[in-house]
Order: C-alpha cells, then sequence, then structure tokens
C-alpha cells in the first residue's frame, strides 16, 4: 500500500497544484478584474493601491504559474510571501486566530505555496516538461562531443 502511495505522490502533488494555482488565480481575477464577486466588498482594486493592487497582480500571475506547474518553485516563493505579509499585516492585527482575524485564507495559501518551493511541481507541470527536454537535449550535445565528425 505504502509502494503505491508513494508512487502516486507527484500526481497528487500535482492535482494539489493545479487546485490551489487556480484558486489562488480566482482571487486575483475578482480583485483585479471584478469577476468572480469581485474584491471584497464587491468591485475592484484601484490600479496601484498598496498593498492591494499588488497583492491581486502576485495571486493572478503567481497562480497561473502556479496552476501551468511554470516556474513553480519561484513563483510559489514570492506568492508564499504575499500571503504571509498578508496575513500578519491584514489579518493578524485584528485578532490572534484566523478563524477570529478572517485570515483563514491568507494562512492556508501561505503554507499551501511554501509546500510548493520544497516539493516542486509534481507531475503534470510544464517545469517537468521543459526539464525532461532540457535532459535530452544536454544528452544529445553531450553524445556530438563524444562522437568525432568526419571530414
Amino acid at each position: 500500500m505504502t509502494g503505491r502511495l508513494n508512487s502516486a505522490q507527484p500526481y497528487a502533488i500535482g492535482l494539489f497544484r493545479i487546485v490551489i494555482g487556480l484558486l489562488f488565480a480566482c482571487h486575483g481575477a475578482a480583485s483585479l478584474f471584478g469577476v468572480l464577486g469581485g474584491a471584497a466588498g464587491g468591485g475592484t482594486i484601484d490600479a496601484g493601491t498598496w498593498p492591494g493592487w499588488y497583492a491581486a497582480v502576485i495571486q493572478l500571475v503567481g497562480g497561473i504559474l502556479v496552476l501551468l506547474g511554470l516556474g513553480t518553485r519561484a513563483a510559489a516563493f514570492v506568492s508564499s510571501g504575499s500571503m504571509a505579509y498578508a496575513y500578519f499585516k491584514v489579518h493578524q492585527p485584528e485578532a490572534l486566530w484566523p478563524m477570529e482575524n478572517g485570515g483563514e485564507a491568507a494562512a492556508i495559501f501561505c503554507w499551501a505555496m511554501l509546500l510548493f518551493v520544497f516539493t516542486g511541481s509534481g507531475a503534470l507541470g510544464l517545469d517537468r516538461l521543459f526539464a525532461s527536454r532540457g535532459e535530452s537535449g544536454d544528452k544529445e550535445d553531450a553524445d556530438a562531443k563524444r562522437t568525432p565528425v568526419a571530414a
């Protein structure tokens, strides 16, 4: 049983990454474009306002990158930091616990994104596709260097 679960781990991480990336991107799209109910209280966030607009851009771009599994570790690192900032500067001053201060989403996204910094994209991500192409290209380059060229 453990062996099967271990062999499925990259796929579970990949599916988790897709769901978290999609949800994170939806938060950014709601704040920037007013879709899906808009920003808190409806509507959009004014362009360039600190910190909300910048957080929304990070959510949209970071969420899309994580969803696709493209630059996952870097996108997740920035996204995790953004959510840590959101929790400690916006939510935590209101009350100690996330249930009291409305910071559950920020806390969960922060930790989920931090997990991707360490696990990478898992299966089903573009990171893996490009890595495998790079490895095959490196192998071909190495083979070409070893093979003498006929004159």
